[in-house]
Order: structure tokens, then C-alpha cells, then sequence
């Protein structure tokens, strides 16, 4: 601490204070020695390591798409298709690996009861992936 008469003569008294050079001097001193002795610590393993493989990832099947419109015509992949004939392909369509998802969107007026027709020959075919597509509600604009 140091004492001192740099008070004005209205306000008599030593002054009292930290002097922290002799602090910063020692950090000083210390940040240059971590420095210089940062690169002695790092020091460097030779390992053997094992070498791995991995599977091929596999390409994602493209989905197979079933409509129905209103008129109660079935499409397949966007063709028009009778009944059987897309029985026939649901069967061809099970027998690939890996099997394809059915993407099934059929008209709001479609009876129920041909959707569940051709959800219920799908899982006779055995194809297990069945979707159903929707048009999302239009956001309101305020």
C-alpha cells in the first residue's frame, strides 16, 4: 500500500490503494511460460487402429402411387387401371426387395368401402408400407 499526500488540503489523510503491477507482472510472467510450455504437452500416440466396413447404404425405393378419383377409376403410378390389373401389380410390387410404400390418396366423395378394399389387398399382397395423402388446410391470411 502506499501513503500519500496527494489529497487536496480540504481532505487530510493518507491514501490508501492496491498496487497491482506486481500482480500483472506475475500474470505476465506465467501467460509466457504456459505458452512456451503448451506444445510439451500435446504429444501424439501411435495406434494400430482396426479397419471396419460398412454396408452399402441402400437408395430409398421409390413410392408406388395408388389414386382413386371420383368416378371410382383406379390408377396406378398415374395410369388408369382396372381392378384386377392392380391387383396384379400390388402382387409384382410385394415380390421386390425391398418392398415399396404405397402411397394411397383417393377423391373426398370415394366410398370407404373401396379404400378399404385396396387397404385389405394390399396386406394380402403383403405390402405393409401404406400411406394416405391429404392436401394440407389452406393457411387463413389475416
Amino acid at each position: 500500500m502506499g501513503f500519500g499526500s496527494f489529497n487536496s488540503p480540504q481532505e487530510p489523510g493518507p491514501i490508501s490503494d492496491i498496487n497491482v503491477t506486481p500482480m500483472v507482472d506475475i500474470m505476465l510472467v506465467l501467460l509466457i511460460i504456459f505458452i512456451i510450455s503448451a506444445p510439451l504437452f500435446t504429444h501424439a500416440l501411435q495406434l494400430d487402429l482396426p479397419n471396419a466396413s460398412s454396408k452399402q447404404v441402400e437408395e430409398p425405393v421409390k413410392p408406388v402411387k395408388i389414386a382413386i378419383d371420383a368416378k371410382g377409376l383406379f390408377y396406378w403410378q398415374d395410369k388408369v387401371v382396372t381392378k384386377e390389373v392392380l391387383m396384379q401389380h400390388m402382387a409384382e410390387a410385394a415380390k421386390t426387395e425391398p418392398q415399396p410404400e404405397l402411397q394411397l390418396s383417393a377423391d373426398k366423395s370415394t366410398r370407404y368401402e373401396i379404400i378399404a378394399d385396396i387397404m385389405s389387398a394390399a396386406q394380402e399382397h403383403g405390402l405393409s408400407k401404406l400411406g394416405f395423402v391429404t392436401n394440407p388446410k389452406p393457411v387463413k391470411q389475416k
